[in-house]
């Protein structure tokens, strides 16, 4: 008997600064998506890191072999069916871009939130301690984040509640046709 390859399953990374609100929104995206018979996995950085780097450095070669492991666990959960929701800074281009020719079903969604709306929301004390020079590896202070040129959707959490973000970016991947198998009709 012919064995038959499950479907494929796809990935939206979520990027934005610090405090931009990545998780939060990964969170309603996950629930929506649910609720349309989509279950996900979110890959959170912060939960990551916790168990890959738990003394971290975040120095660029931790950082290229920190997300050269994420864009992996990516890869290989959707290569097996497995929908993931990626909430990560992912602070270059290149990061972003070899998640993106490493997994067929892939959108990148940009979390746009000013600089000091991030400040403020600072829940990990992370701009603070940066401010005071505690911390010189902050993407947006110290390490420059590079800003996606064409990601598939772009939400501004200062204008949309991470419960009205997440109906606006599947939206936006419907209307992209993201969310379809094969060809949509």
């Amino acid at each position: 008997m012919a064995e038959t390859a499950s479907p494929l399953g796809f990935a939206i990374w979520l990027t934005g600064l610090p405090s931009s609100g990545k998780s939060t929104v990964a969170h309603a995206l996950e629930i929506l998506l649910s609720e349309r018979g989509l279950p996900v996995q979110i890959l959170d950085s912060d939960d990551l890191r916790r168990i890959l780097t738990p003394e971290p450095t975040y120095s660029s070669q931790e950082r290229d072999w920190f997300y050269g492991v994420l864009t992996f666990l990516a890869a290989l959960l959707t290569d097996n069916g497995v929908n993931v929701l990626i909430a990560a800074t992912a602070p270059k281009r290149i990061y972003r871009h070899g998640a993106r020719s490493q997994i067929s079903r892939f959108a990148e969604v940009y979390v746009e939130c000013p600089l000091e709306v991030c400040q403020s929301r600072d829940s990990k004390g992370l701009w603070e301690r940066a401010e005071q020079g505690q911390i010189d590896s902050l993407p947006g202070a110290g390490v420059t984040y590079e800003e996606p040129l064409s990601p598939e959707v772009t939400i501004d959490t200062t204008t949309f509640s991470p419960d009205a973000a997440a109906p606006r970016i599947v939206h936006e991947l419907d209307r992209q046709g993201f969310f379809c198998q094969s060809p949509c009709a």
